[in-house]
């Protein structure tokens, strides 16, 4: 279930559950809609969550370039003449922030 058909329970369940007024002897409307309003937010958070995690898996940290290049040189081998700062650039020293 995606995002859209979750908002649409939910919707439906509060049109049941808050504007619905007419009573019907087998079934209670009000707990009806509140339980496909649970179930429209349970279809969202399982979507929200199946997304996320998907996501994770797919996230690289280095850039493939330097990753290749650490596994291909030998380890005696200098690779640069100063190590490379991969701090962001907000966070180093000296770093003033533009005033717009």
């Amino acid at each position: 279930m995606r995002i859209g058909p979750g908002i649409t329970l939910i919707v439906v369940g509060a049109v049941l559950a808050f504007a619905v007024r007419d009573s019907w002897s087998a079934v209670n409307l009000t707990a009806l809609g509140i339980i496909i309003m649970l179930a429209g937010a349970a279809g969202i958070w399982l979507s929200y969550r199946l997304t996320n995690q998907r996501r994770r898996a797919d996230t690289k940290v280095i850039d493939p370039e330097v990753e290749r290049q650490y596994r291909t040189s030998p380890a005696h081998e200098r690779i640069a003449d100063e190590p490379i700062d991969v701090t962001p650039r907000r966070h180093r020293p000296g770093y003033r922030r533009l005033k717009r």
